[in-house]
């Protein structure tokens, strides 16, 4: 006579802890999902934290000869720019930039996990060359900057159109278009598709050796700042290896980054540059403005980068760690749940045990039999 009863199925469906929390986190534990939401979550921390330094690059950026409005230090800019716009103007194109930045750090590490995987790991786990690394993070860079640039053009005309610029002629603050209308306006009297993927050639040629600079020179100083016999380096260890891989990859290619703005406001009403490509904007501004003039702002560039990539990779690490974790904990608590049965099942099991009293052989059997079940019950 089976320990089990007839209707176990049944019973296994209806007691199994069919968890949906367990699921998703199941599912964003995956190493590709994992990555892909940790550097969602990484974007927006560390670009809200050096959020004015960042608009007063762009300001510097765009600022050609014969523009001296901006032509400040760091701390007098800074000044300028919160007793004419307040906390607002710190903030200005954030809340573009985060939604931007959210999918643009979620696709670049998701892509950078996923290329690595499929392309560069000859086996699970093996470490991959530097130049590898150069590879994989620069085609990663690629990937994201296609599918958000759009949001990254409208996010520096946000940040220009409130500037005290004399060639914007003073455009009343409660008439300046947001985020959507700044896009409509751009395709519809701009040039379409053509309009809002302005400046995109530099920005690739910029991005491409900027993020592979980055994932390459990060690893290396990871590991380099890993003590001997651990397999990761403390969070303070963390945040030094992101603030210098930032700044060897930002000095590095920041000339692209000048262009990619000054082509974003390429035929902006009073700012626009009109250049015809990117060898005549290099030409113009070297004979304008000199060799400083694909460097300008690179100063509060540097001072945004250390916070910046700190933040950005240690929010990224920590986030990314803790999904898989949260996820281990839930399916341990899931195998920990007591078992109990509705009072049907219960009188069943002492039928049983109770028939086979008289044969202990059996009932030992039926014994193992019911906490085989049990256990299967529970599992993952």
């Amino acid at each position: 006579m089976s320990s089990i009863p007839e209707d176990a199925d049944t019973l296994k469906a209806k007691y199994a802890p069919a968890n949906r929390k367990a699921q998703f986190l199941d599912f964003v534990s995956q190493p590709v999902m994992a990555a892909f939401c940790a550097g969602g979550v990484a974007g927006a921390v560390s670009r809200t934290v050096v959020s004015p330094l960042e608009r007063l690059k762009i300001l510097l950026q765009v600022q050609s000869a014969g523009h001296n409005e901006y032509k400040l230090s760091v701390g007098k800019a800074l000044g300028k720019m919160w007793k004419e716009e307040g906390w607002r103007g710190f903030m200005r194109g954030n809340g573009t930039n985060c939604i931007r930045i959210v999918p643009y750090s979620a696709v670049q590490f998701g892509s950078y996990n996923l290329y690595r995987r499929q392309f560069f790991e000859r086996e699970p786990g093996t470490i991959m060359s530097p130049i590898e690394r150069l590879f994989c993070g620069g085609i990663a860079g690629v990937t994201s900057v296609v599918l958000t640039y759009p949001l990254d053009i409208v996010r520096t005309r946000l940040s220009i159109q409130t500037a005290s610029f004399a060639a914007l002629g003073g455009i009343p603050r409660d008439k300046l278009p947001g985020m959507w209308t700044t896009m409509t306006l751009m395709y519809k009297s701009e040039g379409g598709m053509a309009a809002v993927y302005r400046g995109l050639i530099p920005t690739i040629a910029g991005v491409a050796p900027y993020v592979g600079l980055n994932f390459m020179t990060y690893e290396f100083v990871r590991k380099y700042l890993t003590p001997e016999g651990d397999q990761n380096p403390s969070a303070p260890r963390k945040l030094l290896a992101g603030a210098v891989s930032g700044a060897v990859a930002q000095t590095c290619t920041y000339p692209f980054d000048v262009l990619r703005r000054r082509f974003q406001i390429n035929t902006m009403s009073g700012m626009g540059y009109q250049y015809k490509s990117i060898g005549d904007a290099v030409r113009v501004i070297i004979a304008q403005e000199g060799v400083r003039g694909l460097y300008k702002g690179l100063v509060p560039n540097l001072l945004k980068v250390a916070p910046s990539m700190a933040a950005n990779w240690l929010s990224f690490e920590m986030t990314r760690d803790f999904l898989p974790k949260r996820a281990r904990e839930k399916r341990l608590s899931i195998r920990r749940v007591k078992f109990t049965v509705d009072d049907t099942t219960s009188l069943t099991l002492r039928a049983i045990f109770s028939q086979m009293a008289s044969d202990k052989r059996a009932a030992n059997q039926a014994l193992k039999n019911a906490w085989k079940w049990v256990n299967e019950v529970v599992e993952d």
